[in-house]
């Protein structure tokens, strides 16, 4: 069974609109959607926005079903000039990017695990690539070029690359600055994959995760975020999720 995972129900909804043979499990505050997507068995869940949530909700989806695999998906913060809106970043490195414990351990480490960023699965991550790359070479056919010119999206292109999770939403240049300058290899910023990725080293459980570029991580952030959410990004998610079930 292969899970699937976002921090905002509009992020999947797309996903739970072609899911087929739905059943519900309400456990921890959190629905579990099971069902057959593109002839998959898969399970679906938000978890909230923040480490803690998504953290917590990984943990729950691990030990309560048979999953061969997590996948997260959802939106993103660009902190590079070349990542823009609209684009594609496939993790291949998560870092928690506000985990400080020095001087007991190196600023970013993950105490005792001895370990500061968690790399995505490389088979996954690759067939992920692919599926992407199918996806933007005909994107125009699920989001309109009106739509698109609304939402600043130009000829959108897919990076991989590592990517920083943190409980605060990063708009100022300091905090751009403090992060690029000190983990120069990320190229956006978020609020949850680096805890699911940590969830799933510990369990062992191969993840991968994609996110959607909806706005500079600075003080020019896309100002209709829930219009791009729900129009572009869950979008993405659906028709890539399918290219990758179907191949």
């Amino acid at each position: 069974m292969i899970g699937i995972m976002s921090a905002m129900q509009e992020e999947i909804q797309a996903l739970l609109n072609q899911t087929q043979n739905i059943k519900n499990y309400t456990k921890g505050k959190r629905n579990y959607y099971t069902g057959t997507l593109f002839g998959k068995e898969v399970i679906l869940v938000f978890s909230r926005w923040g480490k803690v949530a998504s953290a917590t909700t990984a943990t729950q989806l691990i030990n309560d079903f048979d999953l061969d695999e997590l996948i997260f998906t959802g939106v993103a913060g660009s902190l590079v000039n070349e990542v823009n809106i609209g684009d594609i970043v496939i993790g291949k490195q998560l870092v928690q990017h506000d985990m400080n414990t020095s001087p007991l351990y190196k600023t970013f480490e993950i105490p005792l695990l001895h370990k500061t960023f968690f790399e995505t699965n490389h088979i996954k991550r690759e067939q992920l690539i692919n599926a992407s790359q199918e996806f933007i070479n005909n994107y125009t056919k699920c989001i309109s070029e009106e739509e698109a010119t609304k939402l600043n999206i130009i000829n959108p292109k897919i990076f991989i690359g590592d990517i920083a999770s943190g409980d605060q939403f990063v708009s100022k240049q300091t905090q751009v600055n403090f992060i690029t300058s000190n983990l120069n290899s990320v190229l956006c910023v978020e609020m949850e994959g680096a805890a699911v990725a940590q969830v799933c080293y510990e369990y062992e459980i191969p993840f991968s995760i994609f996110r959607i570029i909806s706005d500079k991580a600075n003080d020019d952030s896309l100002i209709d975020f829930p219009r791009f959410v729900s129009k572009i990004a869950s979008n993405y998610s659906l028709e890539i999720l399918k290219k990758l079930f179907l191949t």
